[in-house]
């Protein structure tokens, strides 16, 4: 494995790739359905004609180029060749609102923005009017943008064109040879689940350093192949599909759409995988709903199965000991459910799994490792360049998240804060030094704003919750929201949880139906319903979510610090939360105080025992229009298992 100090850069690791393995695939994407294949020889080719063309275009040294769009090649290799010209690369997400990007983009001073597509294309001229700054747009799939004015667009392809035939070479040469450790890499935004999304400057050595340290922890190889599906705004994506794709040489294969992810995620059968938890809890959806639809045989099979895999599984993944019998049934159950089970969630040849972004509940994490799945997690964040903890083979527990990545220091301060310090914490808040001082201290201690403790016999790190989230409820009792959330969304029915409690006499808490799962329901009972909302409310259905929260409130009741979270009322929302109206971050993340200021009226109705409540709500539909949805919604008392009827 090469020394860091030979790499310097993202543009430097990919010219070592060229030498060591130039004949090697280096990316796929499925287009028309057909996979399209480039070694490393081949991508740097178009790397290096985009980086041509963006000087040839005018970009100078320190330029922000915004990219819009799907996981693609071509928009990975706009990253690194934006870079290559000495300018810095800002990875938007993909399905922002017009309103959002605007934000990024006049906040970075963008002079050019990569778009994907026509519906990047439009969002961007929509707002083009907000930024004066904003020059030229570079868009790579033309379908729809014929009758477009083309005067301040161009073609990634004619870019490219124009690159190759430029005479720019000297002055790429030296702007690539400016480049240092400490350049800035990439920004990339924060979900913004408080306040306005934050820019984060990452350098080279923060990627080049986080990215080496975590392939040697993993032992991550040439020979990976992972599958880029998740949003590219993202620092996760960011360090998986360009970071340690450019330190391994790993090949980084793109999906043709979301439509067709399960399906080539089945066909690439990647080695290196990274989902979180609401992906593993749509597959986990998915299969069961198939299972509903099983014969009575590979039904029954199939729980008796699940049974011998949640017994032992964890065990054998861990190469613990087990008993004869046992060993023989979890065998027979890997050649008869487990291993075609993971060959169509496309999972079976991982070596390396992770979860992070948002706690994964126990039960759905032991779900996977049972069917003998290498699934752990990490926990990170965008300032620290992602790996905070990582969880080390053999050490995989479902309450923790591990030890500190290699390189990194962990602290908790006397609040339960957890703190921590790497070669991977973040330059700066870009453009906000008040923020860069509160949250990176100048010996390069920064706050996570998670609260946590580090386990004296293991050294591993126990998240609890978000600092601000974590409180007492008015018995002084803990509340820790999360943990239940959690809890409730194992069950393939329920696809998201609010609970409230902070500084009340009692939990509650606010429900999204699947409507994948409740809708799969419904036909097989023969029960007619024209809309979520309808389907959301029906007397069934909330018989069926009740049975889940007293299901919930039994498993609570066994933690001791965390019983008084056991829920007493509940409702079922009459739409999914959303991030169009605001109610989650793009990365699926609970907007808990906008929530809770929206549905006051609901969240009041809760504590004072009202039997049920009528609602207007505003909704954003997906071309932008505004409407509103009226309901009323009935509100239901939970059962709750007191610590008398604990002890009995």
């Amino acid at each position: 494995m090469p020394e860091t100090k030979s790499a310097v850069s993202l543009p430097a690791l990919l010219a070592r790739n060229v030498k060591r393995h130039g004949s090697s695939v280096a990316y796929r994407e499925k287009e028309f359905g057909i996979w399209q294949s480039w070694t490393w020889s081949e991508a740097a080719d178009e790397i290096n004609a985009m980086a041509k063309g963006l000087i040839n275009l005018g970009a100078k040294t320190g330029d922000c180029i915004a990219i819009a769009g799907r996981n693609r090649p071509a928009l990975y290799w706009i990253s690194i060749a934006a870079q290559k010209a000495g300018c810095i690369p800002v990875p938007l997400y993909q399905d922002a609102s017009a309103e959002e990007m605007a934000y990024a983009l006049g906040h970075c001073g963008a002079r050019y923005v990569v778009a994907g597509d026509q519906e990047q294309v439009d969002k961007v001229a929509e707002v083009t009017g907000e930024l004066p700054g904003l020059e030229h747009v570079i868009y790579f799939d033309g379908r729809g943008l014929r009758k477009y004015d083309h005067a301040q667009m161009t073609a990634l392809a004619e870019l490219q064109k124009a690159g190759r035939e430029s005479d720019v070479d000297d002055e790429l040469a030296r702007r690539e040879a400016e480049l240092t450790a400490d350049s800035t890499c990439v920004i990339l935004y924060t979900s913004g689940t408080t306040s306005r999304p934050k820019g984060v400057v990452l350098s080279n050595r923060n990627v080049i350093e986080t990215a080496k340290n975590s392939c040697e922890f993993d032992k991550l190889t040439q020979k990976e192949e992972v599958l880029a599906y998740l949003p590219m705004a993202w620092v996760g994506d960011y360090i998986f599909s360009i970071g340690q794709a450019l330190w391994a040489g790993f090949c980084v294969n793109c999906p043709e759409s979301q439509d067709t992810m399960q399906a080539d995620l089945r066909e690439i059968g990647p080695t290196y995988y990274f989902a979180p938890p609401q992906v593993f809890e749509r597959q986990l959806t998915s299969v069961m709903i198939r299972m509903e639809d099983a014969s009575k045989f590979k039904k029954r099979m199939f729980d008796h199965f699940m049974k011998v895999a949640k017994r032992v599984g964890p065990t054998m993944l861990d190469g613990g000991s087990v008993s004869f019998m046992d060993k023989l049934s979890y065998r027979l159950g890997k050649l008869m459910v487990y291993e075609p089970l993971k060959d169509t969630l496309g999972l079976r040849r991982i070596r390396v799994g992770y979860t992070a972004g948002e706690a994964i509940g126990p039960e759905l994490f032991e779900f996977y490792r049972s069917l003998g799945i290498n699934l752990k997690q990490l926990y990170g964040q965008t300032e620290a360049t992602v790996f905070i903890t990582q969880q080390p083979d053999g050490s995989v527990r479902p309450d923790t998240v591990g030890v500190p990545s290699p390189g990194v220091e962990l602290k908790i301060d006397d609040s339960g804060e957890v703190f921590y310090r790497s070669p991977g914490v973040f330059v700066e808040y870009f453009k906000n030094p008040e923020s860069t001082a509160s949250t990176k201290a100048q010996d390069g201690w920064v706050a996570t704003g998670d609260a946590g403790f580090i386990e004296e016999k293991t050294g591993q790190l126990r998240i609890i919750d978000r600092i601000k989230d974590v409180g007492k409820m008015a018995d002084g009792a803990l509340f820790a929201p999360k943990y239940v959330e959690n809890k409730l969304k194992f069950f393939p029915d329920i696809l998201e949880a609010v609970v409230f409690g902070a500084e009340r006499d009692r939990c509650c808490a606010f429900i999204n139906i699947d409507l994948t799962s409740v809708g799969n329901w419904a036909e097989r009972n023969n029960i007619a319903y024209a809309s979520y909302q309808e389907l959301s409310q029906h007397p069934q259905v909330l018989d069926i979510i009740d049975g889940h929260v007293s299901e919930v409130n039994a498993s609570i009741a066994d933690d001791e610090m965390l019983a008084g979270c056991q829920i007493h009322r509940f409702l079922v929302l009459h739409k999914e939360l959303d991030a169009d109206d605001g109610e989650m971050t793009r990365t699926r993340k609970v907007r808990r105080g906008v929530i809770a200021e929206k549905f006051n009226e609901l969240v009041t109705a809760l504590y004072d025992d009202s039997p049920s409540i009528y609602t207007e709500t505003e909704v954003t539909y997906e071309d932008g229009r505004k409407g509103k949805i009226t309901a009323t919604l009935e509100i239901r008392d939970a059962k709750v298992i007191s610590a008398k009827a604990k002890a009995a």
